[in-house]
């Protein structure tokens, strides 16, 4: 299948202007029929769901076919997903929700983005329970290594807590071998942040063997929306955060206060359907045309002798997805963003993005806030688009 860029950029209005977006791992851009779903819904069928009058059955009937194609889109069961405003909300509520024992150990990923961090850490702090810190060896390009966490790991172990994709690295970490090493230990529970891996590769929770999985539907072309994945096997060992009258027979009964809400959702199927009929085919076209944009970036910053990139330095599709992070001795991160937005068009951002444990206690950045420059890519960006950021950082790099 040849990628059709023209294409793909015709679905996103807000392509339609001057900016040119590369800050997509905080946020991607939406689809234009995504955007018409929630503007039809609330037009015609705003109303609380559950009734028996025609438009609340039409409202109600949209909304199961959100959660139905969202479940579908990891290869999950719509009981075993919640639906809520944020990675960080839904973890938060499974950490509350979830089953602990006095004694009990949880492993926290130091390559973590801090949604899946903070909520363990928190729980153990009023629970009285450990907290190990998986950490690595490498901080120029840190990964989450089984053999470094095998040690950590006992028959205490409840949780471990890992990123699919470091937000900040990019590097792709191999969760299905985790899942196995992590599986050793009967009560050991593998919760897994996929957001920085969901907008450029198919998710296949089954296939992954995790307990828990997240990402935002946000960043992977849709609304404002996050998702919250949790085993059928696993569901007797959460308790319910809803009312005492309501039923626990779905991971959204027990852990989403109130519903998700109603015109995102519904509007979910329309991004699967961007898709197309054979998924794969799509998500592997999808794969190398990003190849080709990290490629480019990667060329011209591995070039340089003055900037550090951190995670793979390989292009390969194989290892990373396009989100690059580098720092460039001599300037700061901060001043390189400044300048390069007063010669261009070009959005990309710097700092810690959320992994502030990552970019200081193991890549050694000890200036947190300043942090690193970081270009994320996605499918609709384009060749001659990163041609051009090489072209103004090349520029910026002449002022040192």
């Amino acid at each position: 299948m040849t990628f059709d860029i023209a294409k793909a950029r015709s679905r996103f209005p807000a392509l339609n202007q001057e900016q040119v977006f590369l800050d997509n791992a905080g946020g991607s851009q939406v689809l234009d029929t995504v955007i018409q779903s929630i503007a039809d819904y609330l037009s015609r069928s705003n109303v609380q769901l559950g009734a028996t009058y025609k438009t609340s059955q039409i409202s109600t009937a949209a909304f199961e076919n959100g959660y139905a194609a969202a479940a579908k889109f990891i290869n999950a069961q719509p009981k075993e997903i919640c639906l809520g405003p944020s990675t960080t909300q839904l973890l938060h509520n499974l950490s509350t929700a979830l089953r602990f024992q006095p004694g009990d150990e949880i492993i926290v990923s130091k390559l973590n983005h801090e949604a899946n961090s903070a909520p363990w850490v928190r729980i153990a702090e009023r629970l009285g329970l450990a907290v190990k810190w998986w950490s690595a060896t490498d901080p120029q390009n840190p990964v989450c290594d089984p053999a470094d966490l095998t040690p950590l790991l006992s028959e205490k172990t409840r949780l471990v807590a890992c990123p699919h994709t470091s937000n900040l690295l990019g590097s792709i970490v191999d969760v299905k071998e985790i899942a196995q090493v992590v599986h050793q230990f009967p009560r050991a529970l593998l919760c897994v942040d996929g957001v920085a891996l969901a907008p450029h590769r198919a998710v296949d929770v089954k296939d992954l063997g995790v307990d828990f999985y997240v990402f935002s539907w946000y960043k992977v072309y849709g609304p404002h929306l996050s998702q919250l994945y949790a085993s059928g096997r696993v569901h007797d060992e959460i308790d319910t955060l809803g009312h005492f009258f309501k039923a626990t027979d779905t991971l959204d009964l027990k852990l989403n206060l109130a519903g998700a809400n109603y015109e995102l959702t519904q509007s979910v199927p329309r991004v699967v359907e961007y898709f197309g009929p054979d998924a794969a085919a799509t998500w592997e076209t999808i794969a190398r045309h990003e190849e080709k944009l990290q490629g480019i970036l990667l060329a011209f910053l591995n070039s340089d002798e003055r900037i550090t990139v951190y995670g793979e330095r390989s292009a390969s599709r194989a290892v990373r997805v396009p989100v690059v992070s580098f720092t460039v001795r001599g300037m700061s991160s901060q001043q390189v963003v400044a300048e390069v937005e007063q010669r261009s068009k070009i959005g990309f951002r710097h700092g810690h993005m959320y992994s502030l444990r990552l970019v200081r206690e193991v890549m050694g950045l000890t200036d947190g806030e300043d942090g690193v420059v970081r270009v994320s890519m996605v499918h609709y960006n384009t060749e001659e688009e990163m041609e051009g950021v090489v072209e103004v950082l090349r520029e910026v790099l002449k002022m040192i």
